[in-house]
């Protein structure tokens, strides 16, 4: 029994130690956090905005009462601006990622470009003498 609770335990630590776990750890980690900055953007700056473009609008505000409230039974309700919200906000976190990723791209093509091309083969009568002198310092 103690076998299979060590091995168990030290797959998971073998598993917990690669480094594609840690690289995806720290990408969810600076991905939330990340999103949290572009949720800010988006309702703090650019809703408001357009908010303000479309007549002082707050899309927060845009609902549909199903039921109104009723002593402490709250209203039910569709937040529809809210999810109007969201929709910016994913496209917003994907033109950004399509950006980076572009970007990324784009590095990656000038290190290519960069990078020094084998030499061309030398002509068959060079290949030829160079292998003729090869012999004769051999002998």
């Amino acid at each position: 029994m103690k076998d299979k609770t060590k091995s168990f335990w030290g797959e998971f630590k073998t598993f917990i130690s690669r480094g594609n776990v840690m690289d995806m750890a720290v990408g969810v980690i600076i991905g939330t956090a990340f999103t949290a900055i572009v949720s800010s953007l988006v309702k703090d700056v650019i809703m408001p905005f357009i908010g303000w473009l479309i007549g002082g609008l707050n899309f927060e505000a845009f609902k549909v009462v199903l039921e109104p409230a009723q002593g402490e039974i709250p209203e039910v309700s569709i937040l529809y601006g809210s999810f109007i919200q969201q929709i910016v906000n994913f496209l917003i976190i994907a033109f950004v990622v399509f950006m980076m990723v572009r970007l990324i791209n784009s590095f990656h093509r000038k290190k290519k470009e960069d990078a020094p091309s084998e030499p061309a083969a030398p002509p068959a009568d060079i290949q030829l003498l160079t292998e003729i002198r090869d012999l004769l310092k051999e002998k």
